[in-house]
């Protein structure tokens, strides 16, 4: 890296800072989806004021877009002087529900102990920060540059990336004829390249029964016992079979490199009430159980053993449990994705972080899916992988941070891989 770069990032210190603040201030909660159109009129300003030409792009009828949550993405680019790869740096602007336990103002950006507090700090609009930065530094020192610099702001990470990366993708924006490199800035340490990710299966399973007095419930059939009966066998003999299932995949943290499922909810019965009603429930059998899985599986299960293996265990019960009845619906799937460590983006990195850090990079996977996953798959482009600040444990948990000096470190290491990627004389 060139020491008149290195000292132009450190030079934006206070501008990260505030950027990093006014995204986190934008409470872009997914779901429903809000505000994403602010982050976007947000970054529009940011960036056109910059040099760059942008684009803001809304994924009409994906899933969640309406005209009260619109999904909008933001597509940022600035071509150098003489043709060249593109680089494309892809954050997701939502974040995920605040929940309880926070001592910070979740949407308050506050500073303590060098770092930034608030939801989405880590997840990931510290390095969606750090990126811009990062590009716009480059742009001012090397303005003759070769190949364009593309930065994104997209919807709905958090659930699936439907509205985001994937609509983008199908519309050609990352065809490898259109960009050659891509960096996704989540938060998975600034000494550490993603490679890819495990692979996820999600389906809701009801179990039948049949309504009756809750006085009497010989005379129905209590869906609630069934699912019982379905997660007992999940606990004898799914999950120990999980468990001994270890991937060769640099999966972290070292849990996840075990087949894992999580059950995210579970009701059966009568609706749940609101809050402000304060009466009592009917005396009913629950004729209906429902419960949704989250499997998360790894590059060397296929995803047909992963869809049978719980299949078989339900079709047995069918077979041995008296009036034993289900039904099992699909709700989305994602292969694994990996890219190989000879990837141009992957050697790129990993010389700047060297360069930046002092030290060799950890090569990792991460234990749950992000939008690699789309632009692997849809858009057929394999030289990608997730860099950016952060620590991943701090995803989605109560006072959120990023580190102030991670951020700038990341920005650094971006900086670099730009400088290797887009002049091409100082390779």
């Amino acid at each position: 890296m060139t020491t008149s770069l290195m000292t132009r990032i450190a030079a934006k210190r206070d501008d990260l800072i505030q950027l990093t603040q006014d995204l986190i201030r934008i409470p872009t909660l997914n779901p429903p989806g809000e505000n994403y159109q602010a982050i976007c009129d947000y970054l529009d300003k940011r960036l056109s004021a910059h040099g760059l030409q942008t684009q803001l792009i809304r994924a009409f009828g994906t899933p969640g877009d309406s005209e009260k949550y619109p999904r909008w993405n933001i597509i940022a680019r600035r071509d150098g002087a003489h043709t060249g790869d593109c680089v494309h740096f892809n954050s997701h602007t939502d974040v995920v529900e605040v929940g309880a336990g926070w001592t910070f103002d979740p949407f308050g950006g506050e500073i303590a102990n060098g770092n930034i507090y608030g939801r989405g700090a880590c997840d990931m609009k510290g390095g969606l920060a750090a990126s811009i930065i990062a590009a716009e530094a480059f742009i001012e020192e090397h303005p003759d540059f070769h190949g364009a610099i593309e930065i994104s702001g997209t919807a709905d990470e958090e659930s699936g990336g439907y509205g985001g990366v994937a609509y983008l993708a199908e519309h050609g924006h990352f065809s490898p004829e259109n960009v050659q490199h891509v960096i996704i800035p989540e938060p998975l340490n600034k000494d550490r390249i993603c490679l890819g990710h495990r692979g996820g299966w999600w389906a809701e399973i009801e179990t039948k029964g049949e309504i009756a007095h809750g006085s009497m419930p010989f005379l129905g059939d209590c869906a609630v016992r069934h699912m019982g009966a379905v997660i007992g066998e999940f606990e004898d003999k799914l999950f120990p079979a999980m468990a001994a299932r270890i991937t060769d995949m640099p999966v972290v943290p070292e849990g996840a490199k075990q087949s894992t499922m999580n059950i995210n909810s579970i009701h059966g019965g009568q609706k749940e009430q609101d809050d402000d009603f304060d009466g009592l429930p009917a005396h009913c059998v629950p004729d209906s159980c429902r419960i949704v899985i989250d499997r998360r599986f790894l590059v060397e299960e296929p995803l047909d053993q992963v869809r049978s293996e719980v299949k078989g265990l339900l079709e047995g019960l069918r077979e041995t449990r008296p009036d034993f009845n289900y039904e099992m619906t699909e709700l989305n799937s994602v292969l694994p994705s990996m890219t190989d460590k000879s990837a141009p983006v992957v050697e790129t990195v990993a010389q700047a972080i060297e360069d930046v850090m002092g030290k060799a990079p950890e090569y990792v996977a991460s234990p749950g899916t992000y939008d690699q996953k789309h632009i692997d798959r849809i858009g057929k482009l394999k030289n990608c992988i997730a860099y950016g600040p952060g620590i991943l444990e701090l995803a989605h948990k109560p006072d959120e941070y990023i580190g102030i000096d991670d951020m700038l470190d990341s920005a650094k290491v971006m900086g670099a891989s730009l400088e290797t990627l887009l002049l091409p004389n100082k390779n």
